[in-house]
């Protein structure tokens, strides 16, 4: 098992387009602002209650949906190395049997109708 980051947790920044913070989301205008401790305790109260709901949500929830996804991913796994990449092989192989024959008989039947249309036009020098 890779060591597990616990400071940054999206390394590859997968979810970086969810990166909401207060300002992101409420913004007064000039001539429009509610007064300062309004202001500030919204800040508190929106900051807390994100992160409670999340913290709670990932609590009864997170283990199960990372179960989930494991399987999903596992299911996923198993079929590329069971059963897709096997049935490419079995196409790979087939179709580049019908691409011989096709070539095959593509070089019989056409080859010599145009050598001889071949042939006619040479004849044709300046």
């Amino acid at each position: 098992m890779a060591d597990l980051d616990l400071v940054n947790r999206d390394p590859n920044n997968i979810n970086d387009h969810i990166k909401v913070a207060f300002e992101d989301v409420l913004g007064e205008p000039d001539g429009a602002h509610t007064i300062d401790c309004v202001w500030i305790n919204s800040y508190k109260c929106f900051n807390c209650w994100k992160s409670l709901c999340y913290t709670i949500s990932t609590l009864l929830c997170g283990i199960c949906i990372a179960a989930e996804w494991g399987c999903e991913f596992a299911s996923i796994a198993f079929y590329h190395v069971w059963v897709i990449t096997p049935c490419f092989k079995v196409l790979e192989l087939n179709c580049g049997i019908c691409q011989k024959l096709y070539g095959l008989c593509i070089h019989c039947c056409l080859d010599p109708f145009f050598e001889a249309c071949g042939l006619c036009f040479a004849a044709f020098k300046k």
